[in-house]
């Protein structure tokens, strides 16, 4: 479990620059607010966590070919999109829109606070080990 976390975590530390570039880009350069800005930000960034976790946080149970792998997207969207998405824009609201802090720190925090829900839902509910997986999900040899 330690292994997979600090894997997690590497992925989601990339991630947290992917979703800060989008933010900054759509709020600074495209003059977008704060809070579509951070929904299409936080998208980019569940995007590139899940190629990442599928490549190598949890590439031992990615199987089953394409079918498998929309099926986890499915999963990972209705999960750590849904966390993500609704947690950052809530906590976005009451950090940046609320008590008026910079929308790049209010954003860090909200991040923070999303990681540990996102880890345990990928860890049971997308990335399911072999064992409690649909057949078509089996785990690679």
């Amino acid at each position: 479990m330690i292994p997979r976390w600090i894997r997690f975590n590497a992925v989601g530390l990339a991630g947290v620059v992917v979703q800060l570039a989008v933010l900054a880009l759509a709020r600074d350069g495209l003059g977008w607010n704060y809070l579509v800005a951070t929904a299409v930000a936080v998208e980019a960034a569940v995007l590139h966590n899940f190629v990442w976790h599928e490549r190598w946080t949890w590439r031992e149970r990615t199987g089953g070919g394409i079918k498998g792998r929309l099926g986890r997207l499915v999963r990972f969207h209705l999960s750590n999109g849904l966390v993500s998405i609704v947690g950052n824009l809530l906590l976005m609201r009451l950090f940046t829109g609320v008590l008026g802090w910079h929308y790049l720190v209010a954003n860090l925090l909200a991040i923070a606070i999303c990681s540990v829900v996102n880890f345990l839902a990928a860890d049971r509910l997308v990335f399911r080990p072999a064992s409690s997986s649909l057949p078509a999900e089996r785990a690679r040899p």
